[in-house]
């Protein structure tokens, strides 16, 4: 555990009750696995179902994937929120837009998710990545890499599932947990 303040990652999705609170309990866990007390993970909505649980069905799936969706509460997501955040993952463009409409200060720190897993694989390999404070160093490399790097837009969002059959929870997940492993699996090879 170090003694710098733990570096802030935030979840953002519309209502905060599927997508975002996914990655929320998933990378909060993998985190704490292997840097214990590094890392606080947060999430909030656009649209939020303000003080709703997490939705049954992603509720089951973070079971599926070790996480622990219990105690987990809907918030809007307002400027405040956005202070301190040391990096912003969204779930679609459209949220990474509000976002940097909202602060846009943080539009270097602002990625969707599938986006920030893709482009921090083009930095493996790295030796200057390691050690305490990989990940605000990170940001600026992750920056020029989206530069150099552009995504396929079709390949940067997670579909929201919310009220739809079981098939789209199936495909959330395909699109969102393959990035979380990414950003797990990063951590992990850097420590």
């Amino acid at each position: 555990m170090t003694l710098d303040p733990p570096f802030r990652i935030l979840a953002v999705c519309t209502g905060n009750i599927c997508r975002s609170p996914m990655v929320e309990r998933l990378l909060q866990g993998a985190f704490d696995c292997t840097a214990p007390g590094e890392f606080e993970i947060s999430s909030a909505g656009t649209a939020a179902r303000v003080g709703s649980p997490i939705d049954a069905q992603v509720a089951g799936l973070v079971r599926v994937f070790d996480g622990n969706p219990e105690g987990f509460r809907a918030r809007q997501l307002e400027e405040s929120i956005l202070q301190d955040q040391d990096l912003v993952l969204t779930l679609t463009r459209e949220h990474r837009k509000r976002v940097v409409e909202m602060a846009p200060s943080l539009l270097r720190k602002t990625f969707t998710l599938r986006e920030f897993a893709r482009l921090v694989t083009t930095l493996e390999g790295d030796s200057s990545l390691d050690g305490p404070h990989r990940w605000r160093a990170i940001l600026p490399m992750v920056v020029r890499a989206r530069t150099v790097h552009p995504s396929n837009p079709l390949q940067d969002d997670v579909v929201d599932p919310f009220r739809r059959p079981e098939t789209v929870y199936q495909q959330m997940a395909r699109e969102l947990v393959p990035a979380v492993k990414t950003l797990a699996h990063w951590e992990h090879n850097y420590r």
